[in-house]
């Protein structure tokens, strides 16, 4: 008899982080560790070190990734639109955005 077996280091809470993936025992989204591999240019060890998370769960994260990819991408690319957006309205800025016209 065969036997499946996972390993569940990645969760969803409808609480946390909007819903996203997010990486067992933390806030950590899915996509903060593959926005880290492909625009940060950081290897999985590094991503490790840099969160302060196991190796496993780093690749845990890029497996989850890989089996959802579609989905994921389209995440990436509506954090980056809205970073953007946020950037342009200056949103969190310390200085008057009226003062640089």
């Amino acid at each position: 008899m065969k036997t499946i077996e996972s390993i569940n280091l990645i969760y969803r809470d409808p609480e946390v982080r909007g819903g996203r993936p997010c990486v067992l025992g933390t806030g950590l989204r899915v996509i903060d560790i593959v926005m880290a591999m492909q625009y940060g240019q950081r290897n999985p060890e590094q991503i490790a070190e840099d969160f302060q998370v196991s190796l496993a769960k780093v690749h845990a994260s890029l497996a989850y990734y890989y089996e959802r990819q579609e989905e994921i991408d389209d995440d990436i690319r509506d954090h980056i639109r809205v970073s953007k957006e946020y950037k342009e309205k200056r949103v969190g800025s310390r200085r008057d955005p009226v003062l640089f016209r």
